[in-house]
C-alpha cells in the first residue's frame, strides 16, 4: 500500500527538531532511518501528517567505551554496530543481533535509537537492552533525563517518552571478565521479523553467575525481560540443570498470539529451546572470556 500524504520537514540540529515536534504536536513523528515507521505508514497503521527527519543531525553517532560504560550514539546505525571493532571484541551479543537485523541495504540507514524509540516487541535491539540492562538518555524542550530500560516500555507501541523528546544515547555497563552474551532469532526467511528471539548475558565469579540478563524479542506485548529466570541464575552455578529449568521458565512466562508465524503452543516451545542454545552459547563464551 501506499502512505496517506504528509509534509516532510529535515531537521539539521536537536534544536530544530524539538520546535518543529512542537509546533506540529500530535500529527508529527520522529524518523531517522524509517524502517520502522515506514511500513506502518504503508500498511496504514500509522498517518502522520508530518515527518520530521532527524537522521543529519551530527553529533549522535558514536560508539565508545568511558566512564566505565559502552555509550552508543542513537542515530548509530545497525551497520555500524555490526561492523565496530570494539563491539565485536567486547559485545558480540550486538555483532550477533545486527547482522540478523532485515538485510545490509536496511542496516545501512536502520539505527539503534530509532529501533529503540519505536516501541516494537518484534524489533530486535529492546530484548538486548533488557538483558544488559541499558539506560537510555533522551532529551527534549526541557532538556535531558535518562531512563531505565526496564522503566521504557509501557505498552504497544507506546513508550515513555513524552512530547518532542529523542533518545540520543544508549549507555550500558561496560563488559567484564568472565563475561558472555548471545542472541539468536527463530524467523521463517531472512530478513523477517522473529518469530522469537532471546538475549542472554551473564557475568561468572569463581564459576557462579553473579548477573544474568534475559530478554525475549516479539512473544509479548512489550519486550519482555525473564526476571524471575535472571534471580533463578543469579548467585548460582550454571548447570545443565538449571540451564533447563530456565527454559521452562521462559516458555512459560512469554506471552505469544498465535499468527501466521505459528500457535502459541509452536512459540512456546521454540522459545524454551532458544533460551536453552543462548544460554548455552553465553556461558561458553563468559568461560572463554
Amino acid at each position: 500500500m501506499i502512505p496517506a500524504g504528509f509534509s516532510y520537514h529535515k531537521a539539521n540540529t536537536l534544536k530544530d527538531a524539538f520546535n518543529l515536534s512542537s509546533q506540529y504536536g500530535e500529527d508529527a513523528k520522529y524518523m531517522s532511518g524509517g524502517h520502522s515507521l515506514l511500513p506502518m505508514m504503508k500498511l496504514r497503521f500509522a498517518s502522520p501528517k508530518h515527518i520530521i527527519d532527524i537522521s543529519k543531525i551530527d553529533g549522535l553517532t558514536y560508539i565508545k567505551e568511558e566512564d566505565n560504560l559502552l555509550k552508543i550514539g542513537a542515530l548509530t546505525t545497525q551497520s555500524e554496530i555490526e561492523h565496530s571493532q570494539l563491539i565485536k571484541d567486547n559485545y558480540p551479543i550486538f555483532t550477533d543481533a545486527a547482522k540478523l537485523i532485515a538485510d545490509p541495504t536496511v542496516r545501512n540507514v536502520g539505527t539503534i535509537g530509532g529501533n529503540i524509540a519505536h516501541g516494537d516487541a518484534a524489533n530486535d535491539q529492546p530484548s538486548l537492552m533488557l538483558a544488559m540492562n541499558a539506560t537510555l538518555v533522551v532529551e527534549g524542550p526541557n532538556g535531558k533525563r535518562t531512563i531505565p530500560v526496564t522503566d521504557f516500555f509501557h505498552g504497544f507501541y507506546m513508550t515513555a517518552l513524552e512530547e518532542s523528546e529523542i533518545i540520543v544515547e544508549i549507555q550500558l555497563p561496560k563488559t567484564k571478565s568472565n563475561s558472555g552474551g548471545a542472541y539468536e532469532k527463530i524467523e521463517r526467511k531472512v530478513g523477517d521479523y522473529a518469530t522469537t528471539g532471546v538475549a542472554v548475558y551473564i557475568e561468572l565469579d569463581d564459576n557462579k553467575c553473579v548477573r544474568a540478563g534475559i530478554g525475549l524479542t516479539n512473544v509479548n506485548a512489550i519486550p519482555l525481560k525473564l526476571e524471575r529466570a535472571e534471580k533463578m541464575l543469579e548467585g548460582n552455578t550454571i548447570t545443565s540443570e538449571l540451564i533447563e529449568q530456565i527454559g521452562i521458565i521462559a516458555g512459560e512466562d512469554c506471552e505469544p498470539d498465535s499468527d501466521l508465524r505459528g500457535s502459541e503452543a509452536y512459540k512456546r516451545s521454540i522459545t524454551k529451546s532458544l533460551t536453552i542454545r543462548m544460554l548455552n552459547k553465553a556461558l561458553d563464551r563468559a568461560k572463554n572470556n
